[in-house]
């Protein structure tokens, strides 16, 4: 018999104000960002996804985009340690989910279907050897952390 698990994606508020000081470094001092480093955007912040099961199957996303606005979630295989290495852009995974709400749309929050499954999928196979995994969340017309809520939910065999 399977069971249903809702995981709600947590911000990371700790983590995205490190990545933003980053930033703020690299500004101050002139530097520029080591080669194939993923710098975090003004727009965007970390999220986490933590799996209190291993052996997960894909179901469905939940994403709620109260008003017009764009979401695009996007994987790392990054495991975080407390010396916060740096993102590289090879760390990022393929395909992103985006998700969006046009102006006027009567319609629930949309997405690329199969990009988004395919995603899910992934997430759900990594799931198997991870705890924790870190996503990063760009936020576009009109959508913001405080605006979004999104969540993936996947199948348990108990």
């Amino acid at each position: 018999m399977s069971t249903e698990l809702e995981l709600p994606f947590r911000l990371d508020t700790d983590l995205t104000e490190v990545m933003r000081l980053r930033v703020q470094s690299l500004q101050q001092r002139g530097h520029k960002r080591l080669d194939g480093e993923r710098l975090l955007q003004p727009n965007e912040a970390v999220y986490r996804l933590d799996f209190t099961k291993q052996s997960l199957g894909f179901s469905r996303w939940t994403v709620r985009l109260p008003q017009t606005g764009r979401l695009t979630v996007t994987a790392t295989s990054q495991l975080w340690t407390p010396d916060l290495t740096n993102l590289m852009t090879r760390q990022l995974l393929e395909p992103v989910g985006i998700f969006w709400r046009a102006p006027g749309d009567a319609a629930p929050t949309q997405c690329y279907e199969a990009d988004a499954h395919e995603f899910g999928e992934r997430i759900a196979e990594l799931a198997a050897v991870r705890k924790t995994m870190y996503f990063l969340f760009a936020f576009a017309d009109g959508c913001s952390p405080q605006t979004v809520d999104c969540s993936i939910t996947f199948m348990v065999d108990s």
